[in-house]
């Protein structure tokens, strides 16, 4: 699916927010991370009323659900009954079990299109890889938003070089090599890691860098996944839902520690804000007054 019509303009809304702060630009705090950060809130802004039409049909089924398990209770052993009396409910309460699919379809697209952008800044936001090359583009303890958190570079000749595969497959480095070690097969002056660095050890899979931010995504969207999850209409939806609580955090967990670590704070930010938003509607003590 091409999404470039929704990449571009974003792309253009990142680059303008990034001229605006570019004058705060610190050595611990870009102006790209922070440009990144508001770029996400302002999308989540821009498409608010869907999400807030979304979770108010979840707090509305949250309330009908001690309804329906009454109903499941009683007309258990009767399928056509059950659903029949379901869509009874539902209509005396003026709710459609569709009416979230909807905004959450729109979203889908706006949100894969973000992803883009923040995914290949130079061609959406940027256009020039020089220039991209010559930002700054740390955000707090990580060094380079660009690239993922156990990324590694070694000083040698004074360029600093990027440890790839490629290199660990030419001198024989291995996924769990000391990284004293690993100068010395390099013949290297320094060397430096993106993220917190385990003191010079290295893990197989997490590398040489303590994985805070991929630990923040995979906890963000378990508690984002708990609090947006619909009722369970059986025990079946239960199960299904239950698995995937747990196993969504761990993708997320796993894709921040292989991504680069723009798209984690970009995660990571847009997660809390549906956070904040979702407390909010579903613990809010006036009920929608618009139709769902």
């Amino acid at each position: 699916m091409n999404l470039d019509f929704i990449a571009v303009p974003m792309g253009m809304l990142v680059k303008l927010v990034y001229n605006m702060v570019s004058v705060v630009d610190s050595k611990y705090l870009s102006a790209y991370s922070i440009a990144i950060i508001i770029s996400t809130i302002l999308f989540k802004l821009i498409v608010l009323p869907l999400t807030l039409k979304q979770s108010k049909s979840m707090k509305k089924m949250q309330e009908l659900s001690p309804k329906i398990q009454e109903l499941q209770q009683k007309y258990g052993k009767d399928p056509q009954t059950l659903q029949r009396k379901q869509m009874e409910l539902y209509k005396e309460a003026n709710y459609s079990p569709f009416s979230g699919c909807l905004p959450l379809l729109i979203q889908f697209p706006i949100l894969i299109a973000f992803f883009y952008v923040i995914r290949e800044p130079v061609k959406y936001v940027f256009g020039d890889q020089a220039f991209y090359d010559s930002i700054n583009r740390a955000f707090l303890w990580i060094k380079d938003l660009n690239v993922n958190e156990n990324t590694v570079w070694f000083l040698k000749n004074n360029d600093w070089i990027v440890l790839t595969n490629a290199i660990k497959e030419e001198f024989s480095i291995s996924s769990s090599m000391h990284l004293n070690q690993v100068m010395e097969v390099l013949n290297a002056q320094d060397i430096m890691v993106n993220g917190l660095s385990m003191g010079g050890m290295t893990l197989p899979f997490l590398g040489s860098a303590l994985p805070v931010l991929a630990v923040i995504t995979g906890i963000i969207t378990y508690l984002t996944t708990k609090m947006t999850a619909q009722p369970s209409i059986n025990e079946q939806q239960a199960s299904t839902q239950k698995t995937m609580n747990m196993m969504m955090p761990i993708m997320i967990f796993v894709f921040s520690i292989q991504f680069p670590a723009g798209l984690a704070l970009y995660w990571v930010i847009s997660n809390l804000f549906q956070l904040v938003q979702q407390f909010i509607v579903l613990n809010s003590s006036k009920n929608p007054k618009e139709e769902l």
